[in-house]
C-alpha cells in the first residue's frame, strides 16, 4: 500500500535530450536570413551540435553545481603570499572550455562571425548563463583593443581563440586568453568619468606604460587575463590595459578586496579590486578613454540583448513543454484557450527579441565589412534593443514560471535561477535610464543615426496598417525632441516596438505577426501576459514555438 502513494502520474518528462538550436524556428530562421547561403550548411551543422549539447542532462547538471557551489575568493596561500584567485567549480570550467572551444569568443575571425556567434551565445547560455560574462567581455574586447595595434597584434589571437587555457600566466605562454573589464567606481556608477583612479606615466619603460592607483567597484570575471580599465591620466580619462600577469612571469598588483553576493548570477564572480601601482599600457589616445572602450560597451550590450533573449526562450520553451504535458480540468493545459493566451503572448515576446537581436548581429558583420549605413544603425538600434529586451525578460519568466505553477518555484525546475537572473542584464552595462539617455544623444548629434534607422522601418511600409499608424506616431515624437529627457523611457519604448514590428511583419508567419501588431501596435492588449485579442490565432504561434523531444 505504501509503495502506491509515490507512484507519479501527470508529470511532464525532463526537458533534455534536444536541440536547443534546432528547436527554436525562430534563431534558425535569423541564421538562414542573415548568414551568406555559402556558409549556411557548416554553421548548421555547428549550431546543431552545440543545440544538442545546450539541451544534454549533462550541460544542465553542470549548469546547476556551477551556480550552487559559487565561486570562492583566496586572496592568500597558505604561507601568507597574496595570490587574489578566485577558484571556481570544475562544472564551470567545463561550461566555459565548451563555450570558448564552439568560438562563441571568435566573431572577429571568420566571415559571418557575428551572426554565428550571436546564435551560439544565445543557444549555449540557455543551458547555464552566468558564464556569458566572461564569454561576453573578451569577445568584446578586440575592437576596443585595435585602437592600439601593437597591443592587438599579441591580444587579439588569444581572445579569439578555440582554446580555453585557464590558469594565470604570462601571454606569451597561453594558448588562449579572456578578458574583463573594470569602469565603475563606488562614487560614480555609470558617471565613470567622475572615477578617480589614477593613472601616472612610468618613466623609462617606454611610452604608453604607466602606473594605476584606485578601487574598481565592479570588476567583470577577475580570474581574467587582462582587463580594460578607466583611469585619470594627466591628459585625462583614459583606456587602460591591465594584465594579471606581467611579461617576466610576475603577477600584476591586482588586489581582490571581495566578491559581490549578488542577487542572481551566482556561478559568476564578479569583484572590488584595487590597484596599487598596478602595470598598465594605454590603449588608444589620452584623454579619450570613453570613446576607446565605448566600442567594448557597445558589443556587450547587444550581448545583453541576447542574453535576455536567451533566457526568454529557455523560460517559454519550459513554460509550453510542461502545458502539453500536464493535464488538468478534462484536457492538457496547452488545449485550454486561456492558458494558449498566455502562451503565444509570451511566445511572441521571445520571437520579437530574438529576431531583433540577430538582425543587430547581422549589422554587425555589416560594419564590420565597411556598411557605414548599418554601423550607423547600431548607434541608435542596439541602445534601444538593449533596453527594451532586457526590460521584458523578467516579466516574461515570471509569467512562465507562474504556467508551472508550484512547481515553478522549486529550485529543481530550473525556473527560480531564470528568475534571479532576469534582471541582471537591464542594469549590466547601463542601465535603463542610461540607454534612454544613449539613444537621444545618437538621435540629437546628427541625421545619420535617424536616417538608418528610418530606412530599416522603411522595409515594411503597407504591409501592416497598424505599423503604419505606430510608426507615423513615432514621426510625430522625434520631430520635437527639446525637452524631451522626461519622456525618453517613453520614445525608446515606441522605437523598440516599431523595430520589432517591422522585423515580424517582413520575416515572421502571419499569425506571429499580426498578433504582435494587434496587440503590441493596435492597443488590442491588456497589462498583462495572456491578454491577446480573442481572435489571435494563438494555437498556431505555440505549435511554433514549443519543443519536440528527440
Amino acid at each position: 500500500m505504501a509503495s502506491r502513494t509515490h507512484t507519479v502520474t501527470n508529470q511532464p518528462p525532463p526537458l533534455v535530450g534536444y536541440d536547443v538550436f534546432g528547436a527554436d524556428r525562430a534563431l534558425s530562421e535569423a541564421v538562414d536570413r542573415h548568414l551568406d547561403p555559402a556558409l549556411l550548411p557548416g554553421a548548421r551543422t555547428e549550431l546543431s551540435e552545440l543545440g544538442r549539447a545546450a539541451g544534454s542532462a549533462q550541460a544542465r547538471e553542470w549548469g546547476a553545481q556551477a551556480n550552487e557551489n559559487p565561486p570562492k575568493l583566496r586572496t592568500h596561500d597558505r604561507f601568507g603570499h597574496r595570490i587574489d584567485e578566485v577558484e571556481f567549480h570544475p562544472a564551470w570550467h567545463r561550461l566555459l572550455g565548451h563555450a570558448v572551444s564552439a568560438g562563441l569568443t571568435s566573431a572577429w575571425a571568420r566571415p559571418g562571425g557575428h551572426v554565428r556567434r550571436a546564435a551560439g551565445f544565445l543557444t549555449w547560455t540557455q543551458a547555464e548563463a552566468g558564464h556569458g560574462c566572461p564569454l561576453s567581455m573578451t569577445h568584446a574586447a578586440v575592437p576596443a583593443l585595435r585602437a592600439q595595434p601593437d597591443l592587438a597584434a599579441v591580444w587579439e589571437p588569444l581572445l579569439t581563440s578555440r582554446v580555453y587555457d585557464e590558469g594565470l600566466r604570462p601571454a606569451a605562454a597561453k594558448a588562449g586568453a579572456l578578458f574583463g573589464m573594470g569602469m565603475t567606481e563606488k562614487q560614480g556608477g555609470s558617471d565613470v568619468r567622475a572615477n578617480t583612479t589614477r593613472a601616472v606615466p612610468l618613466d623609462g619603460d617606454g611610452d604608453g606604460v604607466f602606473a594605476l592607483t584606485g578601487h574598481k567597484w565592479f570588476c567583470s570575471a577577475p580570474m581574467s587575463d587582462g582587463f580594460l580599465v578607466l583611469g585619470q591620466a594627466p591628459g585625462g580619462l583614459s583606456c587602460f590595459l591591465v594584465p594579471r600577469v606581467l611579461a617576466d612571469g610576475e603577477r600584476n598588483v591586482f588586489a581582490i578586496q571581495r566578491l559581490k553576493d549578488k542577487l542572481g548570477n551566482r556561478s559568476n564572480a564578479s569583484a572590488e579590486v584595487e590597484f596599487d601601482g598596478t602595470w598598465a599600457r594605454l590603449v588608444g589616445e589620452e584623454g579619450r578613454g570613453v570613446r576607446t572602450i565605448i566600442e567594448m560597451v557597445a558589443a556587450t550590450r547587444l550581448d545583453c540583448a541576447l542574453g535576455s533573449a536567451a533566457l526568454m526562450r529557455q523560460a517559454v520553451a519550459q513554460a509550453i513543454h510542461h502545458a502539453r504535458h500536464r493535464e488538468a480540468f478534462g484536457g492538457r493545459l496547452v488545449d485550454k484557450p486561456l492558458m494558449s493566451n498566455v502562451l503565444a503572448d509570451l511566445a511572441l515576446e521571445s520571437e520579437a527579441a530574438t529576431t531583433l537581436a540577430l538582425r543587430l548581429a547581422a549589422a554587425c558583420d555589416a560594419a564590420e565589412a565597411g556598411d557605414e549605413r548599418e554601423r550607423a544603425l547600431l548607434r541608435l538600434a542596439v541602445p534601444v534593443a538593449k533596453y527594451w529586451v532586457t526590460k521584458r525578460c523578467t516579466p516574461v519568466v515570471v509569467e512562465a514560471l507562474e504556467c508551472l505553477g508550484g512547481n515553478g518555484y522549486v529550485e529543481e525546475s530550473g525556473l527560480p535561477r531564470l528568475l534571479r537572473e532576469s534582471p541582471l542584464n537591464s542594469l549590466w552595462e547601463g542601465s535603463g535610464n542610461v540607454q534612454a539617455l544613449d539613444v537621444l544623444r545618437a538621435l540629437q548629434r546628427g541625421p545619420g543615426a535617424l536616417d538608418a534607422f528610418l530606412a530599416e522601418l522603411g522595409l515594411a511600409r503597407g504591409a501592416d496598417h497598424r505599423l503604419d499608424a505606430a510608426v507615423r506616431d513615432l514621426f510625430q515624437e522625434l520631430a520635437d525632441l527639446e525637452g524631451v529627457e522626461a519622456g525618453a523611457r517613453r520614445l525608446v519604448e515606441r522605437m523598440a516596438l516599431v523595430l520589432q514590428g517591422s522585423l515580424l511583419v517582413r520575416f515572421a508567419p502571419p499569425e506571429v505577426a499580426d498578433a504582435f501588431c494587434a496587440s503590441r501596435l493596435g492597443g488590442d492588449w491588456g497589462t498583462a501576459f495572456g491578454t491577446l485579442p480573442r481572435t489571435a490565432p494563438t494555437r498556431a504561434v505555440v505549435e511554433r514555438a514549443g519543443v519536440e523531444l528527440e
